[in-house]
């Protein structure tokens, strides 16, 4: 029989066991199935019931709505599947389902009750140890309820469990009684056939190796009539035919030998391709890590860490030109690990031409294969820390070296070319990354330059428009004041009746009108940057402090009280405080700003005090209140122009004031705050070399002589002013005939003239509307050259050029600055009767 005739008996055998098995797997395939479903329904049902406990304990510690919301999701979701019990048909199964399906209603009915409880919490909050207690009790219900069902959940997935174990054990039972059947079965064909097959094979395959060794004589020389016996027969024909074709081995051995080195070629060409497509790589991460820097220390660090870790080197190291030797910038960690006399630190030099790095520093690579033998200190110092091999690579930017990329390796010649032009590629990279965080830096410096000096321009318009605005309140300030100085004056001189307290009364309101003209002469000090012209006199803290107390005693004392509110005033004067060389009411305003800033950091009343003392070098002022305090922001910017703390109310010039005053007389100012300590403001003024130990007394001043009775004009569109110099200059026996306005004035001066009366001297203020000083003083000069015109200007000498103090319009014979003295009115017309005034040529 033909062997392939017992196969095909064999294979219909073999089939009709698998239709056997294939009918009694899909039976037990199908009960698995469905005990696999009755599990995954109970673990749904476990799961339900674990997240239920799950969101009571989140609700009960979060309290949060999202829990309550997936709370009730779950119960509801829960219950779907305690419905649906058509999987479960054992008795047990069913009573621990319906046991679930009546816990459910009793675990929802306590959740609800613990929301009540929640909300009785939050509308009751006197009930709450109650209501925490009893929120307790429900918890624990709660959690009891859950447990309970957790476990019959877990008793109905237990015996779903072992539901699906029996199936698959009937499943394996009858998979293993269908292997046995189809193992005998097969077992049987080949038992059938191996007689006839497995022989010949046997002795197929013998020649087949014999033929393979190179035997070609050797002959089956079966005459079987079966499948085996026609392969036998082929297999002698193949035999024959290579014994007519085949080659020698010799020649099979030359071509096999050739194969092999090509494939060796191949292989080694791969790996060079390899290499060089992972130092590309390397070289895209290491430029793309170096591009995103934007500062050199930086980028040196990235370039060294990144060689060390991925090339990679032991030792790496970059080194920047320095006034002709190379610096190390940025060591790498590798350095750490070479002996103590061979490690590097940062900052330390390295000579150019005594180390022979001068081919480098020329922007030529160098690599030293082995520098155990090396006469140069750094390769020698180098190869003492067990280095061998080195690399030298210039960083170049725009055709300029200015650094070297040291980097090597502990194994001689253990660089290869492509390594080599990896460190070349990789250092002009660097050094265009370096030299961008370069222009970067500058680019940044610039745009910081720029910044200030904007803001200095913006900072200089806004003090020239508030000078330009200060300059017109000046005006009006000075005419206001003008009366208030000239009767003040007369009556301390005239009035020798005054009590002791009325003369220092008006001796006090002197001082201020005196004050209060320094301050707007130097209001112009807002827009003309140029030092002012000031007069240093020998001045006495301790006085000055004391005059600042009763200045401004309606600040610190009447105002606060108003409110209910006290202020104590402290003086605590040293004793024989050395003079300073200053101006008085410069520095007597400065305090006075002082006290006022220390006011109004005492909104609800404190102590105030103001103290001198000496150090030897300088004599100091301080101004020490127990106010709120500053924090260390406001103290560092609190002498700014314009930097104020009090919004509205407060202009940001006081304490900058205060700081221009000190800077003008070399004085020092110290700032001392804490929130809630209050502030010590502290003005140090320096000594001169030799001082008395008490404050020179002043020669009284000698009277001014009266000229005689002249015959005056006063021209004045302030009423107030003019009635004012009116009386004063009567006063002394003068003629005087008042006009209101420049146009009035013009009028009288030619009446004058028409009736023979003319007049000795003219008094002219500059502002005034239609026809001002100017105008009057060209058309008196026209009418009458010899007639002096004296003008007087609330604007004080700005009508003079600057840089020129003797200057003075053609028309304008002298000029006074508003308030007028006594005293200068007196020396301007003994000035002008004395010189006789001729035509002006």
């Amino acid at each position: 029989m033909k062997i392939i005739t017992r196969l095909k008996w064999a294979q219909w055998l073999c089939l009709a066991g698998v239709a056997l098995a294939v009918l009694l797997m899909i039976g037990a395939t199908r009960q698995v199935k469905q005990e696999l479903q009755r599990n995954e329904r109970a673990g749904e049902i476990v799961s339900g019931v674990v997240a239920l406990r799950y969101l009571s304990l989140e609700y009960a510690q979060t309290q949060e709505r999202r829990s309550h919301v997936q709370w009730q999701l779950r119960k509801e979701s829960l219950q779907g599947l305690l419905l649906r019990d058509d999987l479960f048909r054992e008795a047990e199964e069913g009573q621990l389902l319906r046991d679930l399906q009546e816990s459910l209603p009793l675990l929802a009915r306590h959740f609800s009750e613990l929301l009540l409880v929640r909300q009785e919490l939050r509308a009751t909050p006197e009930r709450a140890e109650v209501l925490h207690l009893l929120e307790a009790r429900l918890f624990g219900q709660l959690m009891s309820r859950t447990q309970d069902m957790i476990k019959d959940a877990e008793d109905l997935a237990r015996r779903s469990r072992q539901g699906v174990l029996r199936a698959q054990q009937n499943a394996s039972a009858v998979a293993a009684g269908l292997g046995l059947l189809l193992a005998l079965t097969v077992l049987g064909a080949l038992a059938l056939t191996i007689r006839s097959v497995a022989h010949p094979l046997e002795r197929l395959r013998r020649g087949a190796e014999l033929v393979g060794s190179g035997k070609l004589d050797f002959r089956m020389n079966m005459n079987a009539v079966d499948e085996v016996g026609d392969l036998a027969r082929a297999f002698d024909a193949m035999t024959e035919r290579l014994r007519a074709t085949t080659v020698s081995r010799d020649e099979l051995v030359a071509v096999n030998s050739a194969l092999h080195d090509e494939m060796a070629v191949r292989h080694g060409a791969e790996l060079k391709v390899q290499a060089q497509l992972g130092r590309l790589s390397l070289l895209h991460q290491m430029t793309r890590s170096i591009g995103e820097r934007q500062d050199l220390r930086s980028i040196l660090q990235v370039l060294v860490r990144n060689l060390e870790d991925q090339l990679p080197v032991d030792f790496a190291c970059v080194f920047l030109l320095q006034e002709g030797v190379l610096e190390a910038s940025c060591v790498g960690l590798g350095n750490a690990l070479l002996p103590g006399d061979a490690s590097l630190k940062e900052g330390a030099q390295v000579s150019i031409d005594n180390n022979g790095l001068s081919r480098c520093v020329k922007g030529q690579l160098v690599y030293e294969p082995d520098i155990g033998g090396s006469e140069f200190p750094f390769p020698h110092r180098l190869a003492r820390g067990g280095l061998n091999s080195l690399v030298l690579a210039p960083l170049q930017a725009e055709s300029v070296v200015f650094g070297v990329l040291a980097v090597a390796r502990t194994i001689p010649n253990a660089f290869s070319s492509g390594e080599c032009e990896f460190l070349r590629q990789l250092s002009e990279h660097a050094a265009l990354a370096a030299r961008q965080a370069q222009l970067y830096g500058a680019l940044q410096q610039a745009y910081h330059t720029l910044h200030a000096t904007q803001q200095s321009v913006t900072r200089e318009e806004r003090l020239r428009a508030l000078g330009q605005m200060a300059s017109g309140i000046a005006h009006d300030i000075n005419n206001a004041i003008s009366p208030v100085a000239l009767y003040t004056e007369t009556l301390l001189e005239t009035e020798t009746g005054l009590s002791p307290s009325g003369r220092n009364h008006l001796q006090v309101i002197a001082r201020a009108i005196d004050d209060v003209a320094a301050t707007v002469a130097r209001m112009r000090e807002l827009y003309r940057r140029r030092e002012p012209q000031m007069e240093l006199t020998s001045v006495s803290l301790n006085v000055l402090a004391q005059q600042v107390a009763d200045l401004t005693r309606a600040r610190w004392s009447d105002m606060p009280q108003q409110r209910g509110v006290v202020i104590n005033m402290k003086l605590e004067l040293a004793p024989g405080l050395p003079s300073v060389m200053g101006s008085e009411p410069e520095i007597r305003e400065a305090l006075t700003n002082l006290v006022f800033n220390a006011v109004d950091a005492m909104p609800e009343g404190g102590a105030l005090t103001l103290r001198t003392r000496s150090t030897g070098e300088h004599a100091i002022v301080d101004v020490v209140d127990s106010g709120v305090g500053m924090d260390e922001s406001t103290r560092r910017h609190c002498l700014d122009p314009f930097f104020t703390t009090k919004g509205e109310r407060g202009s940001g010039l006081g304490l900058a004031t205060v700081n221009s005053m000190a800077e003008r007389h070399s004085a020092v100012v110290q700032v001392e705050s804490m929130i809630g300590q209050g502030t010590t403001v502290s003005l140090a003024f320096p000594l001169p070399q030799a001082h008395p130990a008490m404050p020179p007394l002043e020669a009284p001043a000698t009277a001014v002589a009266v000229a005689e009775p002249m015959r005056l004009l006063v021209i004045d569109d302030d009423p107030a002013v003019l009635a004012s110099m009116t009386t004063i200059l009567q006063r002394d026996g003068h003629t005087v005939v008042a006009a209101n306005g420049g146009a009035a004035g013009i009028e009288q001066f030619k009446a004058s003239q028409e009736s023979s009366q003319p007049f000795d001297a003219v008094f002219s203020d500059l502002g005034m509307p239609h026809v001002d000083g100017r105008k009057v003083a060209g058309c008196i000069k026209e009418l009458s050259p010899s007639t002096p015109v004296i003008l007087v200007t609330g604007w004080g000498q700005r009508l003079i050029p600057e840089g020129d103090v003797d200057a003075k319009p053609a028309s304008v014979d002298e000029v006074l600055s508003k308030p007028p003295r006594v005293r200068e009115l007196r020396e301007v017309l003994l000035k002008v009767h004395k010189v006789g005034y001729s035509p002006a040529s």
